[in-house]
């Protein structure tokens, strides 16, 4: 295996591992959160692997782009590695691209129901997940249009075409059900193609995944409380794969308020550690407790050679880093030093 790797994704695989070097330390978090403004931030975060990125940018800083360049960075990083990649690792970094593709799709159904400026939507669209024909969600009012006119023609033709369907107007809860749906689709389909990889990128990118699946799933059911979905509409939005499945799904499609879901994810050990750690923990939320479990999985990925859960995981540490940066330029910027420390720590 060691050998047949390092012959077509050798070269990748340490050029990730490299990237994954420069993620930001605890120190760098320290100095950072030291700052007086922005502009100290330009100075501390030159010196780290993000360089002179924001050197040609005008003062007055703004948060706003600091989150702009360093996700800039990012796809920068990510497509060199995807013109570096053998076929079978170009058709892995692909999967990761739709997830980005469904968020933008929503973004674009979202922000057009509430009658945002399309222009202004696309400018917060992330890169990874533009695609040719997406400005024209803008001029679709239901599902099937959308369906017809932008998706057939898009990788998520296979996960939109039975939640796209429906010819009633958008609404928020429809857009929801759309966004779930689709991921649900998009998760089965990437761990089902994970599994026939084989070897050790399936072992991390099951158990990865696994745990987005009963991220999503857990979410779902917390956030339907109370809302017009019903237990039917909601079983079907839940991965068919995952630690709970299927006798902890079954207990979440029963669950008809907050104890009942904890009560579904007791006997899953790790799960009920993240909800302890969110009822006690001082400041924190769930999501915030099912951030720090997934920076856990995605550092253990980096534990294991000649696998493609590395290239999965380093997207997903950066994308925490990033978020750590904006929320420490946050605190700065609106004279909140106090809470500067509520980021999720990595390194």
């Amino acid at each position: 295996r060691m050998i047949t790797f390092n012959k077509d994704d050798g070269f990748t695989e340490a050029v990730v591992r490299g990237y994954r070097s420069g993620i930001l330390s605890q120190s760098d978090y320290s100095n950072l959160g030291q700052c007086d403004g922005l502009e100290d931030m330009r100075m501390h975060l030159a010196v780290t692997d993000y360089g002179n990125f924001l050197q040609n940018e005008p003062s007055p800083l703004q948060t706003m782009t600091i989150s702009e360049k360093c996700t800039e960075k990012l796809v920068e990083e990510f497509n060199y590695i995807r013109c570096n990649a053998s076929a079978e690792l170009a058709k892995f970094l692909d999967y990761i691209t739709y997830g980005y593709m469904i968020d933008n799709v929503i973004l674009l159904l979202t922000g057009t129901l509430h009658e945002r400026d399309t222009r202004e939507l696309l400018e917060k669209c992330h890169p990874l997940g533009k695609f040719q024909s997406l400005a024209t969600l803008a001029i679709t009012t239901n599902p099937k249009d959308a369906y017809k006119l932008v998706l057939v023609d898009t990788p998520l033709a296979a996960y939109a075409q039975k939640s796209f369907n429906d010819s009633q107007d958008f609404t928020e809860l429809n857009i929801e059900v759309i966004r779930n749906t689709l991921y649900k689709a998009y998760l089965e389909e990437f761990y089902a193609y994970t599994q026939t990889l084989g070897g050790i990128t399936a072992e991390v990118m099951g158990e990865i995944l696994a745990f987005e699946a009963d991220r999503r799933a857990i979410n779902i059911t917390i956030n339907s409380l109370d809302t017009e979905l019903t237990k039917e509409e909601r079983s079907e939005l839940y991965c068919n794969f995952g630690m709970l499945y299927p006798e902890g799904i079954q207990k979440l499609e029963r669950a008809e308020n907050q104890d009942s879901v904890r009560a579904a994810i007791e006997s899953y050990g790790a799960y009920r550690q993240l909800f302890s750690d969110a009822q006690y923990g001082a400041d924190k939320s769930l999501e915030d407790c099912f951030f720090e479990y997934e920076v856990k999985l995605n550092k253990l990925s980096f534990d294991q050679q000649f696998q493609y859960g590395v290239f999965y995981s380093y997207m997903k540490l950066k994308e925490q880093e990033i978020r750590n940066i904006v929320w420490i330029a946050e605190c700065i910027s609106q004279d909140q030093k106090g809470r500067i420390s509520q980021y999720i720590p990595i390194f």
